[in-house]
């Protein structure tokens, strides 16, 4: 493999000292971008995703545009559970639909544990294409949900609030949840290996729902399958895990062997820092409703942030993915704001 020129993100990943933190956006590949809007409005969702074409278009464009330390590659966390014969669609206005969710031990065994290089080839594929268009300026991403976040979609049917009926399963029925959470964490190991053996560089964990779940319930029914999927991966490649929400278990996160992990914008950087000990690196946790502020006061947070936590050992990002009606100079001045670092 031929050397990154801009390395800056993997540096911080290692925990070296580093000039400045690097920088990107979780969803910076995406919906806030008129080049991106353009081929949503002639290629509908699961089609950008299975056309290894568009996703790398995609996943390139934010860098062209913006020049973030890392691309993440375009796709969806339910191309997983898609791959496990579950049917999932994405419906205009209330996001993803599974017609039929998973809800007794029975369904549970109608589950698959797939080929991850015949059914997710097209991912493979993508990443190719992607790595050639990159050619080695920065790092590739790669990407999957946590397994908890990954059974709230496949029991509750869709998005949620509170994701009952997904919590209900579990306390109901743990021993068939228990196995549907293994499918899953088996799927995703085979998977981000053949993500990492198809060129990407890192791997994050999003755990999106794991703050719907009590400490208690978060180490049994979340915690315990993305520390499997770390102590797979470690060896691959490094593992970023976040989990939204889940401030409460960075102490025990902490001691993983996870590279680094994501805060959100609940918790102060300091706290964070202490939580961990100071011992591993972090990456947010800018809210991305702050990035609607204008330019200048951007520019400014963004500078405290970095002062907060420390320009060693640190990833700036948002604290979730970026809202698609954020203005582009906004998103710019977030970059920037980092770029322009100096203590």
């Amino acid at each position: 493999m031929s050397k990154i020129k801009n390395d800056l993100f993997l540096r911080a990943l290692k925990g070296e000292t580093v000039e400045r933190p690097p920088v990107w956006m979780m969803r910076q590949a995406g919906r806030y971008l008129p080049e991106f809007i353009a081929i949503r409005e002639k290629y509908d969702f699961f089609t950008r995703c299975r056309t290894p074409e568009l996703a790398s278009e995609i996943t390139v464009q934010p860098i062209r545009r913006f020049g973030m330390d890392a691309a993440i590659l375009f796709s969806d966390i339910l191309v997983i559970p898609q791959a496990m014969n579950i049917e999932v669609q994405m419906k205009e206005g209330i996001g993803p639909w599974l017609p039929n969710p998973i809800r007794s031990q029975k369904d549970v065994d109608n589950v698959i544990v797939p080929d991850v290089t015949v059914e997710l080839k097209y991912v493979m594929d993508a990443i190719k294409v992607t790595k050639q268009m990159l050619d080695n300026e920065v790092p590739l991403i790669g990407f999957a949900g946590s397994p908890w976040t990954i059974l709230c979609y496949c029991v509750q049917g869709q998005g949620s609030k509170t994701f009952d009926k997904a919590k209900e399963f579990c306390f109901t029925q743990p021993i068939a949840a228990h196995r549907l959470l293994q499918k899953i964490t088996d799927t995703t190991i085979a998977y981000l290996k053949e993500k990492v053996k198809a060129g990407v560089d890192v791997v994050q964990l999003f755990d999106s729902w794991g703050g719907m779940l009590s400490p208690v319930d978060y180490q049994e029914f979340s915690w315990k399958y993305i520390n499997q999927i770390i102590e797979a991966l470690k060896d691959d490649a490094p593992v970023i895990a976040f989990g939204k929400g889940c401030w409460f278990a960075l102490e025990e996160m902490s001691k993983s062997n996870a590279a680094a992990l994501g805060v959100d914008w609940t918790i102060t950087p300091q706290m964070a820092r202490k939580l961990t000990g100071n011992k591993i690196t972090l990456q947010g946790n800018f809210d991305p409703v702050r990035l609607l502020s204008p330019p200048k006061v951007i520019k400014q947070m963004v500078k405290e942030m970095i002062d907060d936590f420390g320009k060693d050992k640190y990833i700036v990002n948002l604290g979730h993915g970026i809202l698609p009606h954020v203005p582009l100079e906004n998103a710019k001045a977030f970059i920037d704001a980092v770029k322009e670092y100096n203590q």
